[in-house]
């Protein structure tokens, strides 16, 4: 158990490193002139790569959590309301995965109409999500 634990603990830290920079990137993107037709290339091919790159390692921190939950029944059973919480943290993640996809298409597409202002505040939802799913696995508040 102690060796899933530590893959699933280093894919999700690597996830959460691609949810932290591609939004820095949709900044850059948003900021980036009209006529800089290169520097907007460069800056959709790191984020399609980064993209990429995350979703493939949201993969197995996901399914590594899976099987610490269901496989060796950490967090079930009466007292665990924390998973509860933790899983519907998750799920944030994931729909905020998903909603870094539809930016950046946006992105792709020329149709994204929010400042560089935005995607700072938009970058710091997973700070706020990572702070709320360690302090629910470490502390177990219910």
């Amino acid at each position: 158990m102690l060796w899933v634990k530590t893959f699933h603990i280093v894919f999700i830290a690597s996830w959460f490193a691609g949810l932290f920079y591609l939004p820095r990137i949709f900044v850059n993107l948003a900021m980036v002139p009209s006529d800089s037709t290169a520097e907007r290339e460069r800056l959709l091919l790191m984020a399609r790569k980064l993209l990429r790159f995350m979703t493939l390692l949201a993969v197995p921190a996901l399914a590594l959590g899976l099987w610490l939950w269901l496989g060796y029944g950490i967090g079930l059973g009466p007292g665990n309301g924390w998973m509860h919480a933790k899983l519907a943290v998750v799920a944030l993640l994931i729909g905020y995965h998903h909603a870094c996809a539809r930016l950046l298409r946006a992105f792709e597409e020329g149709r994204n109409r929010r400042s560089h202002v935005w995607f700072r505040w938009f970058n710091e939802i997973p700070v706020l999500l990572m702070v709320a799913a360690v302090a629910l696995v470490v502390v177990k508040p219910f």
